[in-house]
C-alpha cells in the first residue's frame, strides 16, 4: 500500500521524536563538563562542521551569541584557507561530525592541538578520529536517519540542533541572562517589541503636557494643543495628581473656561510603570478603550507619558 505524504510525514517525525526522547535519556557523560568549560571561555566559542553539519553549527553559534556567549562559525574548508587565524587560545572550538571521520576538519582539529584550543567533538563516534582528538565528547545516539534510504542527515541533524539548544539554554540560566539582556540582543522585530519596556518609547521631559492644579483652563486647553496628545497631566510636588482628558472637557463645558485644572481633572487616571511590558501596557490601553497612559515611578512621581501609536510604531501588537 503507498503511503500518503501525511504517512510519511508521521513516520519521519515519530523517529526524530525518539530520538530526541532517547538524547534526553542518554544525556552525553561529558554535558556538565562542557558547559562549565564553555562559560569559562574569555574569547568565543567557534562552532564548525561540514555539510549539514556546517548550517546546524550556524544556528548553535547564533543560539549561543543571542542568550549571552559570544560564538561564531569557522567554515572548515575556509579555516584551511587563512581563517584558522581567527580561533585563539582564548577561544573553545565545537566541531560537529556525524562519523567523526569528516576529513574537511582536520585542520582545525591539528590548529586546535597545536595552540592549546580546547576542543570539544559531538559525534556519533566518540572513538573516532575527532572524538579522539577532544578533550570532551558529546555522544549522540546511534539513532537511524528518517529518511527512506536511512542516509539524508535528518535524524543526525535534529539531535544536533536540540543538543545545541541544551547547552545555549543550561548557559544561560547559570549567566543569570534574563529578559532584560535578551531584549538588548534584539532589539529589532516583534521579538524586541516584545520585550520593550515603556521607558524606552515613552515621552518625558519637556514633551510632558505638564499644567498646575490651580492652572486656568486657558492654559490647560492651550497645552493640550501644544503638546498634542489630547491631555493635560496635573502635578503637585512633581507628582500627579490628576488627568485631563477630551472627555473631561466635554463632561465640564458648562462654565468650562471659569474653571480651574484641578476642578475639571479626573483624580485617579489610570496609570503604567517605566519597567512595565509595552506589550503589557498596550493591552490596558486596548482594553480600557485609552489612548494615553501616564507613566509614574512607585511614589507616584510624573516621568513620562505613553501614546498608544507610539506601542504600535514600535511593533507591539
Amino acid at each position: 500500500m503507498t503511503q500518503t505524504p501525511s504517512d510519511v510525514a508521521r513516520h519521519v517525525l515519530g523517529i526524530e521524536s525518539a530520538a530526541l526522547t532517547r538524547l534526553a535519556q542518554e544525556l552525553p557523560a561529558d554535558f556538565d563538563a562542557v558547559v562549565r568549560l564553555l562559560l569559562g571561555v574569555k574569547g568565543r566559542v567557534i562552532v564548525s562542521g561540514m555539510g549539514k553539519s556546517g548550517h546546524v553549527a550556524a544556528k548553535m553559534a547564533a543560539t549561543f551569541a543571542s542568550t549571552g556567549t559570544p560564538a561564531q562559525t569557522v567554515h572548515p574548508g575556509e579555516a584551511s584557507h587563512g581563517d584558522l587565524g581567527m580561533i585563539t587560545p582564548n577561544d573553545a572550538v565545537i566541531l560537529i561530525s556525524n562519523s567523526g571521520e569528516t576529513k574537511e576538519l582536520a585542520d582545525m582539529i591539528a590548529h586546535c592541538a597545536r595552540f592549546a584550543v580546547p576542543l570539544i567533538a559531538m559525534t556519533k563516534k566518540p572513538a573516532s578520529t575527532l572524538g579522539s582528538a577532544a578533550e570532551h565528547v558529546l555522544t549522540l545516539p546511534d539513532a537511524p536517519e528518517a529518511c527512506a534510504i536511512g542516509m539524508a542527515p535528518t535524524t543526525s541533524t535534529t539531535m544536533a540542533m536540540a543538543l545545541g539548544d541544551a547547552l545555549a539554554v543550561a548557559m544561560m540560566q547559570h549567566r543569570g541572562f534574563g529578559r532584560e539582556n535578551f531584549a538588548a540582543f534584539h532589539p529589532g522585530g516583534t521579538l524586541g517589541a516584545q520585550l520593550l519596556r515603556v521607558a524606552a518609547v515613552m515621552h518625558k521631559g519637556d514633551e510632558l503636557p505638564i499644567v498646575a492644579e490651580d492652572a486656568p483652563m486657558s492654559e490647560v486647553l492651550l497645552t493640550m494643543s501644544q503638546k498634542g496628545f489630547g491631555v493635560a497631566a496635573l502635578t503637585k510636588g512633581g507628582k500627579l495628581a490628576g488627568i485631563i482628558t477630551d472627555g473631561d472637557l466635554r463632561r465640564n463645558m458648562d462654565g468650562l473656561m471659569e474653571r480651574t485644572a484641578g476642578e475639571v481633572a479626573t483624580r485617579t487616571p489610570m496609570v503604567t510603570r517605566p519597567q512595565t511590558l509595552l506589550l503589557e501596557a498596550l493591552g490596558v490601553m486596548n482594553m480600557s478603550k485609552r489612548t494615553v497612559l501616564m507613566v509614574v515611578e512607585d511614589d507616584h512621581r510624573l516621568v513620562g507619558l505613553l501614546h498608544i501609536h507610539d506601542a504600535l510604531r514600535a511593533g507591539a501588537a
